[in-house]
């Protein structure tokens, strides 16, 4: 608190010690032999006018610093030139202060990790760091980033408990650095059509799971406009993915949250069904607790998801006991891994989360991250 109070001190102190056009203008008048009175009858302005000018309570304009250089005989560019670095100067003081009121703000942000991706530099959590980290958000303060990245997105009970307050901020810098991605390409005009056929190729993807996958991914997903990101889940926001609209542009942003191919394919359909089914003011953030999706959307692309891995009904003539010999039939059965059988088996409640387990493919987007 001692500190902070130092700071602001020293900002005041600074805003007292910048000097002021009005400052050059009594100069100039005192050079002259001129009081202030015979300045504002020459000018044909009010003294009280005159007063307001050299106290710095009025700017400027172009026709005062034309008149100044017609009475004062000093070139109007001149007083435009020092009223415009005053004003600046003036703007960034304030600026200064009102950062230094914002430090606190700095708690709710994941700190760590926003600099170690390099979108922020400052060492120490004052005034620098705010301005990188609103810098880094696209707003001028905690108010706008709170309306543009909490307010919409989390449920309110959830917003107004402090104790969540770190894990909204992880949400927003997630959500931010996928439209950050965005912004990097120039990615094709998005079909619908395109998107629905290219599926079935992915798909295929899925059920070899090639070791190049993420990439292959990623550049068929470009092919038919959709922007896919990889993003690493930042802490206390475990994150799977989301799907939204940008600009007119469809958005998936994914994590490696489970590290198995099961799940990741399972998001990826997830968020595709959220494109194609449902409308672009629509915001899905998956398993993030303080956010409340429409459920009877997530259900839908629950179902979409699921039929395109593996149908509920390839499930129905399954035996009581089921054995490793029927998850690679079925996984033949309907051209998909067999990874990706015993998801649908665990998700469905069949088997036990133990089971099969040796059938799952690992998954580590570190190569393919999009960093800055």
């Amino acid at each position: 608190m001692a500190l902070k109070l130092k700071k602001m001190n020293m900002i005041n102190d600074e805003r007292e010690l910048l000097s002021k056009p009005g400052d050059t203008i009594l100069e100039t008048i005192e050079y002259l032999k001129m009081s202030q009175a015979e300045l504002s009858e020459r000018m044909g302005k009010k003294p009280s006018k005159i007063n307001d000018i050299i106290s710095g309570k009025e700017p400027i304009t172009v026709n005062t610093a034309l008149q100044l250089e017609m009475v004062l005989g000093i070139d109007a560019q001149f007083w435009l030139n020092r009223e415009a670095l005053y004003r600046e100067r003036l703007a960034r003081i304030e600026q200064e202060e009102f950062l230094e009121q914002c430090k606190e703000w700095l708690q709710q942000q994941p700190l760590k990790e926003l600099k170690s991706l390099g979108y922020i530099k400052a060492e120490k959590a004052g005034p620098e760091m705010v301005n990188e980290c609103l810098q880094f958000y696209g707003v001028v303060s905690p108010n706008q980033w709170e309306s543009i990245y909490i307010a919409d997105y989390a449920a309110t009970n959830f917003r107004k408990s402090g104790a969540h307050a770190t894990a909204l901020g992880s949400m927003a810098a997630w959500l931010r650095i996928g439209e950050l991605e965005l912004q990097k390409i120039k990615i094709p005009e998005f079909s619908k059509d395109n998107f629905k056929k290219s599926l079935e190729v992915i798909k295929g993807i899925a059920k070899d799971h090639p070791e190049d996958f993420a990439i292959k991914l990623r550049e068929i997903c470009f092919e038919v406009g959709v922007a896919l990101v990889y993003s690493m889940s930042l802490p206390k926001a475990p994150i799977s993915g989301a799907a939204r609209w940008i600009g007119g542009q469809p958005l998936i942003q994914m994590t490696d949250r489970y590290k198995t191919n099961d799940h990741f394919w399972f998001t990826f359909f997830h968020e595709a069904a959220h494109i194609l089914l449902h409308g672009k003011k629509d915001v899905f953030i998956e398993e993030f607790q303080g956010v409340e999706n429409d459920q009877v959307k997530e259900n839908e692309a629950n179902e979409y998801s699921g039929n395109m891995l593996l149908p509920k009904s390839a499930t129905e003539d399954l035996p009581e006991s089921i054995t490793e010999l029927d998850i690679r039939r079925l996984a033949k059965q309907y051209n998909t891994h067999p990874g990706i059988v015993v998801g649908r088996l665990q998700k469905l409640q069949l088997v036990p989360r133990t089971f099969g387990t040796k059938f799952k493919m690992l998954v580590n987007l570190d190569n393919v991250m999009n960093v800055k």
